[in-house]
């Protein structure tokens, strides 16, 4: 049995600045860090989310995006002692979201901080020869899993969230998926925004989403991760040998004013099924902000 935790949505960097740091799209949001979001985002829950994960043990966390807040270059140095903490760039596995590319950042000071996390095995095979190994999409080979990581993030105007794949990421994802297919791994796909057509408001979705949906009818994936709604929700896209189970996981650090928007995490159970009618078994496991013990606690589990 190969154990992941899936956590997303992090929020819990410092959005501060000068003011003429804070111009247009990032002052909109830096207002909304200081007015709401600030008081959601909570970095007691991600100790107590940290704490957890040290007593779970999982095998590999991995870990789609969303780390600040309106990308300040404060906010990446602060993410990365986040992602120190929950281990070694080995054992975590990342993808960045929206907010990490709010505005343009330079690499150097931004998302790069984090090309430890990010980048693709030495020797697993991807990118192809030629490309960056923190190009997407990425590759880690962890047991019987093989992690693809998708980038959906880029800057967008005022008031859009939305994500986008690319053709050239596409073309390269859809190769890669066929070649370990064929290798016979557990292919595990991360991804920020939701890859399923019509789940999101246009202003919040991914601007491809019908065309790496075609992707993934020809090449398939075991499992499909996201985050972006900080929401639980169990959805399927269509894949060649049946339907991908496709997953998004609520925020890591949402305190929970609403019950239904606190803080969960996921741990999935994978393990290899010779002669069943599935060649896999994935048991979903849901872990959840407790308020009133400071601490995580089981809130259910299902089979996929």
């Amino acid at each position: 049995m190969f154990r992941v935790a899936h956590l997303s949505d992090l929020h819990a960097t410092p959005a501060r600045g000068a003011l003429p740091a804070l111009a247009g799209k990032r002052l909109l949001g830096w207002l909304s860090w200081r007015v709401r979001r600030r008081h959601a985002h909570r970095p007691e829950v991600l100790d107590a989310l940290v704490a957890d994960l040290e007593r779970e043990a999982p095998d590999q966390v991995v870990v789609t995006g969303d780390l600040t807040n309106v990308a300040g270059e404060e906010e990446f140095p602060a993410a990365r002692r986040w992602l120190e903490r929950l281990g070694p760039p080995e054992r975590v596995s990342l993808v960045p979201g929206n907010h990490d590319a709010y505005v343009r950042v330079d690499d150097a000071r931004g998302v790069g901080l984090w090309r430890a996390w990010i980048e693709s095995d030495p020797r697993a095979g991807a990118p192809p020869k030629g490309v960056a190994r923190d190009a997407f999409p990425t590759l880690r080979v962890r047991g019987p899993l093989a992690i693809v990581g998708v980038s959906s993030a880029l800057p967008t105007p005022l008031f859009l969230a939305q994500g986008e794949v690319g053709a050239s990421q596409r073309e390269r994802l859809e190769a890669l998926l066929g070649e370990l297919r064929r290798a016979g791994l557990f292919r595990i796909v991360l991804i920020h925004h939701p890859p399923e057509p019509g789940v999101v408001a246009w202003r919040r979705a991914l601007r491809d989403a019908p065309e790496l949906a075609g992707v993934f009818a020809r090449a398939g994936a075991e499992l499909v991760l996201h985050g972006h709604l900080h929401r639980l929700r169990v959805g399927a896209l269509v894949g060649p040998e049946g339907p991908i189970p496709v997953v998004c996981v609520r925020s890591a650090s949402q305190i929970g004013h609403r019950p239904e928007t606190r803080s969960q995490y996921h741990v999935y159970e994978i393990e290899a099924a010779p002669g069943a009618p599935q060649p896999w078994r994935v048991r979903m496991r849901v872990r959840g902000y407790d308020p009133a013990t400071g601490a995580f606690a089981a809130e259910g589990e299902r089979s996929l």
